[in-house]
């Protein structure tokens, strides 16, 4: 008998001024099938979200649709909604920052802040835009990261390097707005003193983080930590601060608390008190985030709540960023995909199967690679899951009167193999380790097809149907019992499944359940193939419309041809497949990168003028074809020993030419 536990779970608060995206979903999906888990286990485990509502950029968005802010966010809120649920996401309450709950908990946690002596005013000189007349908050300015030297980063943290920093140490700031530069000027903030909490965060995050999370957070906690400015300038979209004529809460003061305001709005529609998971130890309470906010929920948000007397997190998990098809989610590519989109051409049910094979505990990028997706679903999901139902199913409804048998020795063991994997998956999911949990899982489907290929009740059907209704009860149990394990991943697969076994909804504790001489209900269909076609549809629907003049310049310019040469001068160029092995920046240079290029009997070094659009890391492994016979060239960074061949007209949009295949290194390209 597993001990009931209580668990409040949260996901990171979608902005209210886009679309869900790909992206998104990562997190989404991850926490759903945590959460899933949990409850099919019979523990008491809420899911709680909302949008996150206030801030500038809601400001200037409902200004530039010509509505108010409130207008915005409660319709942004109904489309996010609409999307988690066709996506399977199932909150327990999907609220929103901008609520009565969710102003008094912020000016709760501030009265606290400042009774307890943690927080001080300063003058401060500010980024300001004269051509908005506003104060720009940090992710309205881009620049230089001061230390890494990436470019186009927000004016609080890099996401090349995850170092965070003052906006005026950025290099080269600009407004995100209207792309002017901006002054400084002088106004008076509140600010939060994280350094009265070094102590208390190094002991918290020692206790209750993973060791990857505990190195990175080091970097941060050994140094002096800086104090937080809570407060900004009006105009503003938020709460106003109590005591104060025009500040604002900064949007990430309220934020987090918006996971307390959530909680107690789900608690007064269910006769609940919130404390029960706020302000109680036998509680836990977890938190799902991407690895850009790891600092304001690490360090911040633990302070704020050991400050204002509230429950610290048990856990903070965190994942990395999604890229599509080994690049960075790019709009210019077709890669930036909303989910909306998605639907309109693919099954999220596929889509909750290929992220649970790619999802492990650590933060590194999940890559949604649409060939190997297709691959995945169609073998697995389709080839091997489902086609045990589609198989036998029809065939016991058509032929044997819907109804199971016995299971014959030989079949036993099969179906003790698919229950003993309980506890191994139930650990994967526990742990995050979905990964894991869906190899397991294709072990047993694998046995399952071995067994009922072996037996072929196809033909054993037009001489013993007995026998064959036996052999179709082994197959379906075992069948039934994938399904239950994929309950978390695919929940309205799995209510099909159960629907078909003529069952309530399916708990962990069913698989130890064995039907026999029971009557199934009529076979439905379960799960599509993934089409290519369907992918290409959505790829090219996810590219931006270019206007008519700059497509009609692009045109131009490819249609202006070098001047002919003959086969002869071609043929004097010698191009090669080569593999990057390494890719680091070029310090001091604006547009290159140095890559190590492997041709099979020789490396090479090769200055590449592709920065813009590549992040070295993204280019480990990548075949390129290369211009192997070039004159080496030195240049001011060092000598390039060759070429690789790109398209594009430059800058951000260009791309590396790869073999469509893959070859081996060194191999000639005629």
């Amino acid at each position: 008998m597993v001990e009931k536990r209580k668990i409040l779970v949260t996901a990171a608060l979608p902005y209210a001024n886009g679309d869900i995206h790909m992206g998104h979903l990562v997190e989404y999906i991850q926490t759903d099938i945590w959460v899933r888990f949990q409850k099919l286990r019979g523990h008491e485990c809420i899911y709680i979200c909302a949008d996150d509502t206030h801030g500038t950029a809601i400001m200037l968005k409902a200004q530039e649709q010509n509505i108010s802010p409130d207008v915005l966010v409660a319709s942004m809120q109904e489309r996010h909604a609409r999307d988690f649920c066709d996506f399977q996401v199932a909150f327990d309450n999907y609220y929103t920052t901008n609520s009565p709950e969710n102003k008094a908990f912020s000016c709760e946690f501030y009265e606290k802040m400042k009774s307890k002596g943690h927080i001080e005013t300063k003058e401060i000189e500010q980024l300001f835009c004269e051509k908005d007349n506003i104060f720009l908050p940090d992710r309205f300015i881009k620049g230089i990261c001061p230390k890494c030297k990436a470019e186009d980063q927000y004016g609080d943290c890099c996401e090349k390097c995850l170092a965070t920093y003052s906006t005026k140490d950025v290099i080269d700031p600009k407004c995100t707005v209207c792309g002017s530069k901006p002054i400084y000027k002088s106004s008076e903030h509140l600010f939060f003193q994280l350094s009265h909490f070094q102590e208390f965060l190094k002991g918290w995050v020692k206790d209750h983080l993973s060791p990857e999370i505990q190195n990175k957070l080091n970097e941060w906690l050994e140094g002096e930590l800086r104090d937080w400015d809570i407060s900004r300038d009006a105009p503003y979209f938020g709460f106003q601060i109590p005591g104060t004529d025009e500040k604002y809460f900064y949007v990430w003061v309220d934020a987090p608390i918006g996971y307390i305001a959530s909680t107690k709005n789900w608690c007064d529609k269910n006769n609940r008190n919130y404390e029960e998971f706020w302000k109680n130890d036998d509680a836990e309470l977890y938190h799902f985030i991407g690895k850009d906010i790891l600092y304001f929920h690490t360090l911040f948000w633990p302070a704020m709540l050991e400050t204002a007397e509230y429950k610290k997190p048990n856990g903070v998990f965190v994942h990395g960023f999604l890229t599509i098809n080994g690049e960075k989610m790019s709009k210019t590519r077709g890669t930036f995909i909303n989910a909306r989109d998605y639907l309109e051409f693919l099954d999220p049910t596929s889509l909750r199967f290929y992220y649970a094979c790619k999802m492990n505990p650590q933060f590194d990028d999940i890559d949604l690679n649409f060939e190997d997706y297709a691959n995945r679903v169609n073998s697995d999901l389709v080839g091997k899951i489902t086609n045990l139902a589609s198989r036998l199913a029809p065939m016991l409804n058509k032929k044997l009167d819907s109804k199971l048998g016995i299971i014959p020795e030989d079949g036993a063991e099969l179906i003790k193999f698919a229950q003993d994997k309980s506890n191994e998956i139930s650990d994967h999911f526990e742990n995050r380790r979905f990964s894991r949990a869906m190899i397991s899982i294709r072990e047993i489907a694998d046995e399952a097809n071995k067994y009922i290929d072996k037996k072929e009740p196809w033909k054993l059907i037009k001489t013993d149907l007995d026998e064959t209704r036996n052999i179709i009860t082994v197959g379906l149990n075992v069948f039934r019992i994938i399904s239950i394990y994929l309950s978390p991943v695919l929940p309205e697969y799995s209510a099909l499944v159960s629907e078909l076994f003529n069952e309530k909804p399916f708990q962990w504790s069913s698989t130890e359940n064995v039907l026999i001489n029971h009557k199934i209900g009529k076979f439905k269909h379960l799960s599509k193939r993934v089409e290519m076609k369907d992918v290409e549809s959505l790829l090219e629907k996810s590219k931006p419309s270019i206007p008519k003049e700059v497509e009609e310049k692009s045109k131009c310019n490819y249609e202006s041809l070098e001047s002919e040469i003959t086969i002869d001068d071609f043929s004097k160029i010698d191009l090669r497949v080569g593999t990057i092995t390494e890719a680091n920046l070029v310090k001091g240079a604006d547009k290159l990168l140095q890559l190590t290029v492997d041709i099979g009997f020789e490396t090479r070094n090769v200055l590449a003028g592709i920065k813009e659009a590549y992040d070295p890391k993204d280019l480990i492994g990548k075949q390129v074809s290369l211009v192997a016979n070039l004159k080496p060239r030195k240049m001011k960074f060092g000598v390039s020993e060759g070429m690789i061949l790109a398209a594009g007209p430059g800058g951000k949009d260009i791309h590396i030419l790869s073999p469509l295949t893959n070859s081996k290194n060194g191999d000639r390209i005629n």
